[in-house]
Parts: structure tokens; sequence; C-alpha cells
């Protein structure tokens, strides 16, 4: 029966094939999961009905739940499959051309620019219009703002009937009132635009990323307004309960603040994952990780270190480079529906081509006609023949009949188990790669750090990964295909506030930053008010991006609370210092001035973050549910099935060996161990060395 007080948080995660609900408890911590099949057409459509299964899986009703946190893709697929014709961007008079020249970095792989084509600009020049006037560098106003070339650009773009328009004028993050009068005078000859200001999104200087940014967010946020609408309409009697939204920061905000500033979730689910898995990191013991969350289309990494994932303040969604708050997260596209193909050189590939949601793989219901990694691992025998607990029955002959077809135009007369397993070998390169790139690249020894595995497709291959790496051991939590999901219910309320002032180690005003970081602080304070977060359970927190004199990028450090004085700079100086040699490894103590450029406040909100309970511990070992023929490099063993609901902790098996739960399945290979940790977290180890 349902309870007269609401009891209930939910998390939400969209994916491009599964939608993941977790429910908490807040009064006994009991956890429930479950999935349902992604409505890519109306994303909406498969979150509410993912709620309203959990719910009736509780016996529970819309009076019991608490609140909802939702983990979206919207604003990621609108930048890689929107139309960009549809947006305009205002500049300063003689900056028109401030998208074409862009940046002079070519991207990596490419070796120089002879080989390399720019890609198309994100507003196209013919849709890039200015506006008379100029501030200086100081926030001084040169030029009074031309009035008459902005009403101009406003009724040029009602006419083209471009929705959404960006607005960057020159040092705006010293002083905004041009922008602002912009935005005021395209509302009055236009109200029906979109409009992004950067002094609002991005008050940094920096032009060009300044611009794309904002771009970017004026961009998405018709997509994501649209998207949150129909959210509202579907909830129903939800619809009143506190609905979050996760941000690429690692911290969730309230739909009303996020479509104030919709790019803060440009990586919104990928975050929640990487918080979930920081939770995991602490509880199992295993502080330092790289996390592999593969999905149904792609597959993400995190590096956490001491149970915090690494932050940036500036990544990339797709060949858009954005500078906001962000965990850094990298991305290949291979996930369980991943396509494998021959390319027009003869070669095997996989990904990253995907059969997403719809149609699917082969294997599924109404599934596609191509092999991906999910069919490749049902013709092994590492998946069950159903999956979801059952929900979906999968086709084993029609997967065998694809990869075999695959296998007729390949040389060696490959068997489709043969080459099922080549397949599977190209993706956990593919992802051992990945890895290398975020780890050795970086000067950094994979081999000290364990494996987090989770996604619905994670699991089934991570403990190979672990193995091409040496890593420490490849850990495996509760519920892997839902902790995205999970991870929405263990994080904040974040605001993120920033300010630019560009000030020399030997004029540094001590009074400007300290007015700064107030000015900034009560702008987070009013923010988390605003959400309805008591003043008791706010916090905020001050850093600032430093760089050597002469450098041209930032380093971002905590800084110092309390009273900005002289020991104050000092102790930042020191900080810098230390990240500086962590990052890069040298610096120039005592050698080189520094430089503060930005100085930055996030406001956090401190929710009550679900526990992990522990398993209990049983003297009776549980025995396999039954066995099944898995295919392992040289041919099929029998090997036993578990089923992880029944696996006490301190439960131990060699393998190979299989374990089946709802959303996932986890593969032990042989010479590997299993160990079933307090909280029911899976440990696995290479026992002997010998590559999986």
């Amino acid at each position: 029966m349902a309870e007269s007080t609401p009891r209930f948080r939910i998390g939400i995660d969209t994916g491009g094939t599964f939608t993941d609900i977790v429910s908490v408890d807040a009064e006994t911590g009991a956890m429930r999961v479950t999935k349902v099949s992604s409505t890519p057409d109306n994303p909406a459509i498969g979150l509410v009905r993912g709620v309203n299964a959990i719910l009736a899986a509780a016996e529970a009703g819309p009076a019991d739940v608490l609140g909802l946190a939702h983990g979206t893709t919207v604003a990621t697929n609108a930048l890689l499959q929107g139309d960009i014709r549809s947006l305009g961007l205002i500049v300063t008079d003689g900056f028109r051309h401030i998208l074409e020249i862009a940046r002079q970095s070519v991207p990596e792989g490419y070796g120089n620019s002879y080989f390399w084509v720019k890609p198309d600009r994100l507003v196209p020049l013919q849709y890039v219009r200015e506006a008379g006037g100029r501030m200086n560098f100081k926030g001084e106003e040169l030029r009074p703002l031309d009035e008459a070339s902005v009403r101009d650009a406003a009724r040029f773009y009602k006419r083209q009937k471009v929705e959404a328009i960006g607005i960057c004028l020159m040092h705006s993050y010293a002083n905004d009132a041009h922008e602002r009068r912009v935005a005021e005078i395209v509302a009055e000859e236009y109200p029906g635009a979109v409009l992004s200001l950067s002094c609002a999104v991005l008050p940094e200087y920096r032009e060009y990323e300044r611009a794309v940014t904002t771009l970017v967010d004026a961009f998405v946020k018709p997509y994501l307004d649209r998207y949150l609408k129909r959210v509202h309409d579907e909830l129903g009697p939800l619809r009143e309960k506190p609905f979050l939204v996760m941000q690429s920061s690692g911290g969730v905000a309230s739909a009303e603040q996020i479509l104030r500033k919709p790019i803060t979730t440009a990586l919104s689910g990928p975050a929640a994952g990487a918080l979930g898995s920081a939770v995991i990191a602490e509880v199992a013991g295993f502080p330092d990780l790289v996390t592999l969350d593969a999905g149904g289309t792609s597959t993400d990494f995190c590096m956490i270190e001491g149970a915090k994932p690494h932050l940036t303040n500036g990544g990339s969604v797709g060949q858009f480079p954005v500078r906001i708050p962000m965990i850094d997260i990298a991305t290949i596209g291979i996930g369980g529906g991943s396509l494998a193909w021959i390319s027009r050189e003869g070669h095997l590939k996989v990904g990253p081509r995907s059969a997403g949601a719809v149609p699917g793989p082969m294997c599924y219901p109404n599934g596609g006609d191509e092999p991906a990694i999910t069919d490749a691992n049902l013709v092994l025998g590492r998946i069950p023949p159903a999956l979801i607990g059952g929900g979906i029955a999968l086709n084993v002959e029609r997967s065998r009949a694809g990869i075999a077809s695959l296998a007729e135009r390949l040389p060696g007369n490959l068997t489709p188990e043969a080459l099922a397993h080549g397949i599977i070998e190209i993706a956990n390169w593919a992802q051992a790669n990945a890895i290398r790139q975020m780890t050795i690249q970086r000067g950094i020894d994979p081999r000290g750090f364990a494996l987090l595995s989770f996604g619905g497709a994670g699991p089934a291959q991570s403990a190979a990964v672990m193995e091409l790496l040496g890593m420490k051991a490849c850990i495996v939590p509760p519920n892997p295909g839902n902790l995205s999901a999970f991870g929405l219910l263990a994080v904040d309320w974040r605001t993120d506030h920033i300010v630019t002032k560009v000030m020399h180690e030997d004029n540094v005003e001590l009074s400007a930053i300290a007015a700064n970081y107030a000015a900034l602080e009560g702008e987070a304070a009013a923010s988390l008010k605003r959400d309805g977060i008591e003043a008791s359970r706010i916090r905020v927190v001050r850093e600032a991006d430093i760089r050597y004199a002469g450098q041209s990028m930032e380093v971002r450090v905590p800084a110092p609370g309390g009273t900005v004085d002289a020991v104050f700079l000092e102790n930042l100086i020191q900080a810098f210092n230390a990240a500086h040699l962590r990052t890069f490894g040298y610096n120039y103590a005592g050698q080189q001035k520094i430089e503060l450029v930005n100085l930055c406040v996030s406001g956090f909100g401190v929710i009550e973050r679900p526990k992990m309970p522990k398993l209990e511990t049983q003297a009776a070992k549980p025995g396999p549910k039954g066995t099944r023929p898995v295919y392992f490099g040289t041919g099929f063993r029998d090997t036993p099935i578990y089923d992880r609901a029944s696996m006490p902790a301190g439960f131990r098996l060699a393998g190979p060996a299989v374990v089946e739960e709802f959303g996932s399945t986890t593969v032990i290979f042989p010479g590997q161990q299993l160990e079933v940790d307090p909280h029911g977290i899976l440990i696995i180890r290479s026992a002997s060395g010998a590559a999986a």
C-alpha cells in the first residue's frame, strides 16, 4: 500500500537503447531498479513508462515520491544531429569572421593542416551580423552601442526565420551593458527568438570559445525546452514533484535553472555514471580507478583519483569546443549495439555505427540486418538468451546467421564463433586503447588503477580489458546497468559562476579579488535558494584559473576560503605550482611569476546520499543455477552460470564463470578469480597473469 509520507527518490538515465530507473527508499535505504526501452522519437514516453513501472513494483504511487533526478542526452543529440542553419550570431562590428578564423590548432592525428579540412562553422557567415559599439578589456565604453544596427540584425533574423541567436560582444565579461541592451532590442523586434548571451553563459575572455559556447547554448535551448515540456506533460500527477536535471559538472539543478543555461547538460548522462562510480570507488576501497561505461551505442571513460572524478573546464561535444565545468569524460563509438562491418580494404571493423534502440541488434525482436557486439556475445554464449530478466527474448540463430554471412566475405574460412570472438577482441582493444590514451599518454601507469565496469554491455567484456592493460582488478557494482541512474541520487545541487580578472603576481589587487569572490558567492547562494535549498545545506567552494606569465592557457586550482590577504595569495601560488607539476610533470616555482586569470565559485546544495547496504554472509556456498557452453578463444567450455542475487558477501569462485542479473551479465574468464565484497560489489582479479 502507498505510504502517506513521500519517501522515494527516483533517478532516470535515458540512453540510446534503454532508459534506466533506480528508486531509493529514504526510510529504509532499499533500492529497486528497472529498465525500459528508450523511445527516441519522444524520450519523455520511455522516462515516464519507467517511473510508473518502478512505482508499481514498489506498490507506491505519485504521492510517495520525494523527487526525481534525470540524466539526459537531449543536448548532445541535438548538437550531433541537429540543423545548424537555424542559428544566428551577433558580434561586435569588425569581428564577423570570428568563427571562420577560430584557432590554428589541427586535430591530433592529422599531422598538419594540408590533410585537414576545417569543419563547417556552427553559424554560416551569412547568418553572422555585426553591432556597432565597443567596450575595452576594462569594461569602459569606447563607442556607444549602435542600436539601429541591432534592429537591422533582428529584422533580418526574423525574415530568415532563424529561431536561436547567440550574442557575443567584445569584452562583455568586463561590462555586459551592451549585450543586455542588444537582447532587449532583439526581443522587441523578434519576440519569438531564443537568445543566449555570452555574459550569462560564459563571462570570461577568449572570444572564440565564448562565442562557440554561447551558440551551443542557444542552439540546444529550444530542443531542451521542448523536451522538458514533454516530460512535464507526460508526468501527470508527478509533475508537481521536484524534477532535477544532471549537469556536466557533476551536480544537479532544477529544470527552471537548466533552461537558463542548457549548455550545462552537454554531458549530462555520462556525468551521472562518473559520480555513481565515485561512490562505489570509496565503498569498495579502490579510490583510484578508471570507469568503463558501455551502453548500447558508446563507451564512456573517466579517471577517478582519491574517489573523485577528474574535472575539466573545457571540452568538446562532437566538433564543437565548449568551455564549461565538466567531468573529464572520453567517449568512443563502441557499445552493445555497435555494428560489425567490412571496410573497402576488406578489414573487419566494429563501430562507430550502431543499431541503437530501433531496430537494435539482429537478435532483438524486430532487430536489424547487421550483426552487432550483442550478437557476437550471444553466439559465444556469454550472455543469456533473454535480457532484462527475460523481458527481451533473443534469437541466437539469427545472430549466428548474420555473423556467418559476414564471415563469408572474409578470407580464412572463419566459423561464426571465430568471427564473433574476433568482433569482441576488436571491441576490447578499442576500449583498452582509449584507457591507454587517458593514462599512459598522460604519464600515468594504468597498472596502479582498477577498472570499474558498468552499463548494460560493460561487464561481459571488461575483465578481458583489465587483463590487456594489467590493471589491479575489475570491479562490477550492484545493478551495473543502472549505475548512472543511481549516480543521479548521489550528487548535490550545483551551480557554477566565473569572472575574468587578469592580474600579474606583482600587481595583485587583493581587495578586488575579495570583492569578486564575495559577489560570485552571493550569486551561487541566490541560485541555490531559488531552487529551494535551505541555507544550512549550502556551501561554496572557491577556485581560480592561473598560469605562468607568458603562457596562453591556465590550470584551475582550489582557492583558500576566508580572508583574502597575503597568506591567501601565497597558498594560491603554492597550489598552482603543485597542480602544474602534477598535470605536466614540471613547474617553474621560484623561477617564473604567475598570472591570475579567472575567479571561480561553485555553490553546492548538499543532499543526503543513499547508503549501500551490506550483504548478509552465509555459511553455505550457493551453487550455479546451471551451465551452458561458452566460447573462450580456443573453443566452447561447459561454464557454470550463477545468479548474482544468490551470491553472499565473501563468496569466491574461479573462472570461467558467468554471473547473471537483471540488466547485465558479468563474465569471469579462465585464469581469473571473483570475490564478492561486503556490499555485494564483484571484484575480479587475475589469478595467473594469463591473458583472457
